[in-house]
């Protein structure tokens, strides 16, 4: 059994394996068929016996859930239907004995339509205090109604609600660069940096390792709501990547290491400019930001090359390790995706329908795997991509939740399909996913159904099978902590075919064949692992392996 980093060591985050934890679908301890704390209790063991160092819980405070519960009524209080307050300090506390860190998600750019701020905005009306908390705009037009701006939500569709008068007649408009029922905050008011800044010390103070930023880039507007650039040089978007943002973050990093140990920020950035990507990085600002780039490109040896170089190359100059990952709760599952013609991932390209190969996409998914695990840094494991889930694509149209899919006119399938709850054991739903209720009644249905051929992908089939997903990332974990060389640090690539990949780090070298035929290994004095099997001793093709060389 593999243990993690002990509390005390510093520089933890700089190699961390990281597993997200999305509560609602991760497992269920009071029956109702909606995962929460006493669930995720229940199964640290299991991830301590993964080799986690840390888990990320997307927001578990309480919300309407009009998206996934990133729409926040709360900050301080958790959902009831994930439990209480108490049992999250028990969940911080009891993972930590087991070595494992919690990074709790704060989203600091908009709130739910709930919070308690923006209910009293809408009550105080047109050029009030509590309105100046957020983007209440006149609109446009003989009688206002335009909206301010023609900006386009990152949920399609406008960014603009229209309110209501205490008498009845339409008002000012409210900007919500997600969906309406997530009104933005203005970063310019000094309560609004306060607040959030308090709502960190919060939950530092209940011992969490740190703090995973929603929608990092988006919180500064330009207040004079120009429209959208149809090239915005730096710093020239009207919301995003706006150059005042870093006092932000410079002012949570005091807030960050006024605590003892590390305790860290981890930004969700999604930025193509590599340069202004790494601002965010600086030695007084986040400790890491996810890269998004590695994760969108298509299953090809010069793309992912091209993407380990870059990523690499942006953190060099602010000493910042890389972080790699694979999917995560907004993302097409990576079984799903590199079965595809086209590999890369895009929200722009998501539509019903896609085909995919499930047993192409799942060997390239354990070779992606080994790939990721191996490179320098730390990585973020997505859960149930431990056990090789596919997207679950065939959802019924009327149990679909995700905004995404509601504002597209049902074009877009949403996110709902890599949020299905985890299959722990048995052979029909909800495959122990819900402890049975407490006056002895089944568990309810789960709140996305499950498939009814997940039997062999429980986590109970795959500790079973020496051959599994799950017991490949329990090998592939263990061995990157046991072995100096891997997590952070730097790489040095090795000459191959143009269809292969190859890097040393030390003396492992990881080898990803991504090409149509098997290939000859590098010289090598022992094969660590692989991804699948090897073929007269030549790796074959969307297979990876670690070498001893």
């Amino acid at each position: 059994m593999t243990q993690a980093q002990p509390p005390t060591d510093p520089t933890w985050w700089r190699d961390a394996v990281i597993y997200q934890v999305y509560p609602r679908s991760f497992a269920d301890g009071d029956g109702d068929g909606t995962g929460d704390l006493a669930g995720l209790r229940q199964r640290l063991p299991y991830l301590r016996d993964l080799g986690v160092d840390a888990i990320w819980v997307t927001p578990w405070y309480r919300s309407p859930l009009a998206d996934g519960g990133y729409d926040v009524a709360d900050y301080r209080a958790i959902d009831p239907a994930f439990g209480t307050l108490a049992e999250a300090e028990e969940t911080i506390a009891e993972a930590l004995a087991l070595g494992i860190r919690t990074i709790v998600d704060v989203v600091p750019n908009h709130v739910s339509q709930e919070h308690a701020w923006f209910r009293a905005a809408l009550a105080a009306g047109p050029g009030s205090p509590e309105r100046a908390r957020f983007w209440f705009h006149p609109g446009k037009g003989e009688h206002g109604e335009v909206m301010p701006t023609q900006w386009v939500s990152s949920f399609q569709g406008s960014t603009w609600t229209r309110t209501t008068d205490a008498d009845g007649t339409p008002g000012e408009w409210y900007l919500h660069l997600f969906a309406p029922q997530q009104p933005d905050l203005n970063w310019s008011h000094p309560d609004v940096r306060a607040e959030l800044e308090d709502v960190l010390r919060f939950w530092f103070d209940r011992g969490v390792g740190g703090i995973r930023i929603d929608s990092a880039a988006l919180l500064v507007k330009d207040h004079d709501l120009p429209e959208v650039p149809e090239r915005p040089g730096p710093g020239e978007h009207p919301h995003l990547d706006r150059d005042e943002i870093h006092d932000v973050y410079r002012s949570w990093r005091a807030v960050a290491d006024s605590y003892p140990g590390t305790r860290v920020l981890v930004g969700e950035v999604w930025l193509e400019d590599t340069a202004r990507f790494a601002r965010y990085l600086r030695p007084d600002e986040m400790h890491t930001a996810f890269n998004f780039d590695f994760m969108a490109r298509p299953w090809d040896a010069r793309e992912l090359r091209a993407s380990v170089d870059a990523t690499l190359a942006a953190h060099e100059p602010v000493g910042a390790p890389a972080t790699w990952v694979l999917s995560n709760h907004d993302v097409t599952r990576p079984v799903t995706r590199y079965g595809r013609a086209d590999t890369r991932f895009s929200f722009a390209a998501k539509r019903f329908g896609t085909p995919t190969d499930l047993a192409v996409g799942r060997r390239r998914a354990r070779a992606a795997a080994l790939l990721t695990a191996a490179l320098p840094g730390s990585l973020y494991v997505y859960q149930g991509d431990e056990l090789g889930l596919p997207e679950v694509e065939d959802l019924p149209l009327d149990v679909l939740q995700d905004p995404m899919h509601v504002r597209s006119g049902g074009t877009d399938p949403g996110r709902d399909g890599c949020r299905v709850p985890l299959p722990w054991s048995g052979t029909a739903a909800p495959y122990g996913f819900s402890d049975p209720r407490a006056d002895g009644a089944p568990a309810r249905p789960t709140w996305l159904p499950q498939p009814a051929d997940w039997a062999g992908l429980t986590v109970a089939a795959q500790e079973a099978d020496p051959s599994s997903t799950l017991r490949l990332y329990r090998a592939a974990l263990a061995l990157r902590r046991a072995e100096p060389a891997l997590g952070d640090g730097t790489l040095t690539w090795v000459d191959t075919a143009p269809e292969v990949l190859a890097f040393a780090r030390g003396d492992v070298t990881c080898v990803v064949n991504l090409g149509a035929d098997p290939v000859r290994l590098p010289a090598h004095t022992d094969v660590l692992l692989t991804s699948d099997p090897l073929e007269d001793g030549l790796l074959p093709r969307d297979t990876a392996a670690w070498l001893r060389t």
